[in-house]
């Protein structure tokens, strides 16, 4: 059984992610090897839309139901969403040996710290003062089991909402995996 006091809450969890997904691109950064750095970029793009459409799912809503500007907050990280998806759609079709590449793994890093600051110094603080620790907890359980379902490619059409991703992400996540497998991961599409 979990224990509330003493297991990971969604902050941490999304915390995590952000460290582990921006030491990726800084490996990509410092790597020569095109294979390399291909992998990387696409295992930070697969983590990277896994991470977003689990907070869509059970953060966002969280914060629009809690935060006194709560809309305000979370349409301005929809919007940096759509940013990051953009950027990663526009990497996942790029050649690891195109000089574009480097640009766009440095942009994405640039939107990702920009993203992930406002998070952790404003809207985790707030959220773990508003939010009892067993349901952030739960937030975080249900995080990481969106991630399993969740789409593995961006799709900057798509809409980044909860209802969508509850009704629809699983279906398109399902595509994505059968593609990955199908490809090897390695589909441009």
């Amino acid at each position: 059984m979990a224990d509330p006091t003493t297991d990971t809450d969604v902050v941490d969890e999304l915390t995590s992610d952000h460290r582990e997904a921006t030491a990726l691109l800084d490996q990509i950064l410092a790597s020569s090897d095109p294979q390399a750095r291909r992998d990387m970029a696409d295992t930070v793009i697969t983590e990277l839309v896994r991470h977003s459409v689990a907070e869509e799912m059970y953060v966002y809503p969280a914060i629009e139901e809690l935060f006194p500007d709560g809309k305000q907050v979370v349409q301005h990280d929809i919007e940096e969403h759509k940013e990051l998806e953009r950027t990663m759609k526009e990497l996942e079709g790029c050649s690891a040996e195109d000089a574009r590449f480097t640009a766009l793994v440095g942009e994405l890093r640039d939107q990702l710290h920009h993203h992930a600051t406002d998070e952790e110094t404003e809207q985790f603080p707030e959220l773990r003062a508003r939010v009892p620790r067993e349901r952030l907890v739960r937030m975080r359980e249900q995080v990481d089991t969106a991630k399993k379902i969740a789409p593995t490619r961006p799709h900057p059409g798509a809409p980044n909402n909860e209802v969508f991703h509850k009704l629809v992400g699983p279906g398109v996540g399902l595509m994505d995996r059968v593609r990955d497998k199908l490809t090897g991961g390695k589909t441009k599409a």
